[in-house]
């Protein structure tokens, strides 16, 4: 028990464990079908978020452009469900059975090349996390070995999300323009859009966050995780030591975009759909604004930041129509200035150390008591200090009087 205690002590253990439960047995067991799936929509933001705590807040590397790699991997993932459900038998009526409707409707008469692997699950389950990784890669390693860094790579990021906006919008017969890729039925055979099946899904999500989780924090721990905050600090006396930033960078880019491209993944196998509005510069910053409610320091605390602030979307879009956007925003800049580490920091500064004290006190009081015990054992029985036992009989009663008055 001592054992599990120390293990349940270490930092961010607990706080996971807590999450865990949260979502894992909590969640589904009070949430109906429609909202239980709210929720798997909302985690799987927190993909972005987790991989922004660990470039952002670790790496000191800021970027404004995640939606980009969240939608690569939705699109890859959204291109293999596409493609089933545009089987021959259910696209007859179209000029050119067997390929999405979308390119029907733009006069494509064959299935472009680049489509064709994305027939196959475990090519597109490779793609959701390589092709993210691939273009994090190019563009990490153009930047960081020219040293740009700080608020121009924000810009370039940026820069990156407005262009693939426009590529996606403007390649309409490929990508199925402004609506994206809508009407996404089945993964194998397997009905996605039953309410068990969202379910099902949920759970996935789920427990790949948890892993997702598991793994950043055990980079944390590692060298390469040290280097991480030490390039954070003093990036100059790292490279000094001999070590290549710029790589570390590449590196910690990659990672946050491999995650971020397993969210859009688990988006599209849950909502059903994917367009560019999820790609541009305002969902991205959205995604950075997760994490900074959250705690940039802090993995659960970003998932738990997605969660709030996509929480506070649905119920005040829900609840005040005309002025959800104001109460957002109220919501965002509140979070910010109260707690400029976000709600990670305010369990770490405020609730813990209260708690300690709270702790702390108790145990004091029960040194008291059992230090004036020790010295008064009398009065720990209840009697006066000093004053005699009463007189038994032999039989355990109390001593009796003779009629004249007498003890007897």
């Amino acid at each position: 028990m001592n054992r599990f205690k120390t293990w349940l002590a270490r930092p961010g253990v607990g706080s996971t464990v807590i999450l865990a439960v949260l979502l894992l047995a909590v969640l589904p067991l009070t949430l109906d079908a429609f909202r239980l799936n709210l929720v798997g929509k909302y985690l799987t933001y927190a993909f972005v978020a987790v991989g922004l705590v660990m470039l952002w807040g670790w790496g000191g590397v800021l970027s404004l452009g995640q939606g980009v790699f969240f939608g690569l991997g939705g699109y890859a993932m959204a291109m293999f469900l596409k493609l089933e459900a545009s089987d021959p038998a259910s696209t007859a009526i179209q000029s050119t059975p067997g390929i999405p409707d979308f390119m029907d409707w733009n006069q494509l008469t064959a299935l472009p090349w680049f489509w064709v692997p994305f027939k196959s699950l475990p090519f597109t389950l490779i793609a959701v996390v390589a092709v993210p990784a691939l273009l994090a890669f190019v563009i990490g390693f153009a930047m960081f070995k020219r040293r740009v860094g700080g608020v121009y790579f924000a810009i370039i990021t940026q820069a990156v999300a407005l262009i693939l906006t426009v590529l996606i919008i403007g390649q309409q017969g490929y990508t199925g323009g402004v609506n994206g890729m809508t009407d996404l039925k089945t993964l194998l055979g397997w009905d996605i859009r039953t309410d068990s099946a969202k379910t099902i899904l949920y759970y996935v999500c789920s427990i790949t966050l948890l892993l997702s989780i598991a793994g950043c924090a055990w980079i944390q721990h590692s060298k390469f995780g040290t280097l991480l905050l030490a390039m954070r600090d003093k990036e100059d006396r790292v490279r000094f030591s001999g070590y290549d930033v710029a790589m570390f960078k590449v590196a910690a880019y990659c990672l946050a975009a491999a995650l971020a491209g397993i969210g859009g993944a688990m988006f599209s196998l849950q909502v059903g759909f994917m367009s560019p509005s999820f790609v541009g510069i305002v969902p991205s910053i959205e995604m950075v604004i997760f994490a900074a409610v959250g705690g940039r320091m802090s993995l659960v605390g970003a998932v738990f930041g997605a969660l709030l602030v996509n929480w506070g979307k649905t119920v005040f879009s829900e609840s005040f129509p005309d002025l959800w956007l104001f109460l957002m925003a109220a919501l965002f800049i509140g979070v910010t200035m109260a707690f400029p580490d976000g709600l990670a920091g305010l369990v770490e500064n405020k609730l813990k150390p209260w708690w300690r004290a709270r702790q702390a006190q108790r145990r004091q009081i029960r040194d008291d008591v059992a230090a004036a015990q020790a010295a008064y054992p009398e009065a720990a029985a209840g009697r006066a200090p000093g004053r005699p036992k009463p007189a038994r009989t032999p039989s355990g009663g109390r001593p009796e009087y003779s009629p004249a008055g007498g003890q007897s």
